[in-house]
């Protein structure tokens, strides 16, 4: 008996061909979204590390640092200064909230997987969603500074010595650094901060009921603003005005007359 049988093709060198290119293509994908997917794992693990130990972008929420900062500013905070230096009189810092500064926040109405991509962002710089829970303000006294306000032309005088605020304070003509009196001795570990448009600023002043007496701790400072960077026509580095501090001795150096006034005065 014989059966007809249709032998098997053999493959030609073509579909050899043809099926190694095909399998190069998909290997090719596969190292390329591998590649990309390490790429972009590396750049969120530098990016947050960045974040974490040198830089950190916020936004400006509120005009209590106009002129030298507009509502929705964005700025880059140095954030090497709280663990490698020290802060002085002049710097810009953005702290969190001492308590009770900032009004109780909403409960956040966004979905998870928008606050999740949210989050990611904020990894990359991207994003500032914690803006709203931070305070900016400019450092006036360091610990053991004597500060008052105001003297008889209504200026805040440091360890004794008077500071002329007129390069950075916005406030209408003729009016004193601050309508509201004070005299502190701020103490160890902790800093004074004024608002530069001083009359709309919730800064030290407004919170000397509060648990910390207007105090901002230093361990709650998240850093120095030092750029803006957006919108792009105010990109230009902050300045600090430490010329206006110039004259202020520290507060080891005032004589103990000073010093014995400035106990009695109590903050």
């Amino acid at each position: 008996m014989t059966t007809d049988q249709t032998p098997l093709a053999s493959p030609t060198p073509a579909d050899s061909d043809r099926r190694v290119r095909t399998g190069s293509r998909k290997r090719g994908w596969a190292s390329f979204l591998r590649d990309v997917l390490v790429i972009v794992l590396i750049a969120i693990v530098v990016s947050f590390l960045v974040k974490t130990f040198l830089v950190r972008s916020f936004y400006i929420p509120s005009g209590s640092m106009e002129n030298t900062l507009q509502v929705k500013d964005r700025i880059l905070v140095d954030e090497i200064t709280p663990r490698f230096g020290e802060y002085g009189r002049g710097d810009i810092v953005v702290f969190r909230d001492p308590g009770g500064w900032l009004p109780p926040a909403p409960p956040s109405d966004q979905p998870p997987v928008v606050q999740g991509i949210d989050w990611v962002l904020s990894l990359v710089g991207l994003s500032t969603s914690d803006s709203d829970d931070h305070l900016i303000k400019r450092i006036i006294g360091t610990p053991g500074d004597h500060v008052v306000c105001c003297n008889p032309i209504g200026q805040i005088t440091v360890n004794g010595v008077p500071i002329d605020e007129s390069s950075y304070l916005k406030v209408n003509t003729g009016d004193a650094a601050s309508a509201i009196p004070f005299d502190v001795t701020v103490p160890s570990g902790s800093l004074w901060v004024l608002g530069d448009n001083r009359n709309q600023s919730k800064d030290s002043r407004y919170n000397t009921e509060e648990p910390g007496r207007g105090f901002v701790p230093i361990e709650n400072v998240v850093g120095r603003a030092f750029l803006i960077t957006w919108p792009f026509d105010r990109f230009g580095m902050l300045d600090f005005h430490h010329e206006v501090f110039a004259g202020v001795p520290t507060a080891d150096a005032v004589p103990a007359a000073a010093d014995a006034t400035r106990a009695s005065a109590g903050p």
